[in-house]
């Protein structure tokens, strides 16, 4: 199997799992109760030993195979919808790379449940979030960049009189009305989320 197609499957495998993520992550606009319900809901699917391992080679094939495209083919990309293809795939693996690492570093070092609070404490504490807002608005963006511009190159027919072009460039602005509201949830409104003392050791208290 090529490395394109090893990137290819692995990205679906990824894909299902990450819009679960999403999914969840909209949910808090409900209350960070319902996030954690939802959460340990979600969890019986996917955290078990088989799962979690398919889930974890996913990862690694897709940082290993990203990076070969990426150098393979940067230099002889023109389009938009290419160089935004190569460039959110770049960020997500190096996101995929920190994230995973931390979620991991919380469950097995830190003994944590790496729930609602586990993320969204950097996002409400200063000045964590002057970096935590980027590098979570950031990765969003670009899963969205990376579908539409996917989108793009496969669709070949019009939906509802839409061109391939203006589907991906939809799929764009799902993302950012998406992370809008995501974002309000996950900080109560904007107005900051009381993070409980068991997580203080993620944000230096």
């Amino acid at each position: 199997m090529t490395i394109k197609r090893l990137h290819y499957f692995s990205g679906i495998v990824l894909s299902l799992f990450i819009g679960l993520h999403l999914f969840n992550h909209f949910w808090s606009i409900f209350g960070s109760n319902s996030h954690i319900s939802l959460m340990e809901s979600l969890r019986v699917v996917y955290r078990n030993p088989v799962i979690e391992g398919v889930l974890l080679l996913a990862v690694i094939i897709q940082i290993i195979s990203g990076l070969s495209l990426f150098f393979k083919k940067r230099k002889s990309l023109t389009g938009f919808y290419d160089k935004l293809q190569l460039w959110t795939g770049m960020y997500m693996a190096f996101f995929l790379l920190i994230h995973v690492g931390a979620v991991l570093t919380g469950r097995f070092i830190l003994k944590l449940d790496t729930n609602f609070y586990f993320g969204v404490a950097g996002l409400n504490t200063f000045p964590f979030n002057l970096f935590f807002i980027p590098y979570y608005g950031l990765a969003v963006l670009s899963f969205f960049g990376h579908v539409a511009s996917i989108h793009f190159q496969k669709m070949k027919k019009n939906i509802f009189g839409l061109s391939p072009r203006k589907q991906a460039g939809i799929i764009l602005w799902i993302g950012c009305i998406y992370l809008v509201i995501t974002f309000y949830g996950l900080t109560n409104g904007f107005q900051g989320i009381e993070i409980p003392s068991a997580y203080h050791v993620l944000i230096g208290k």
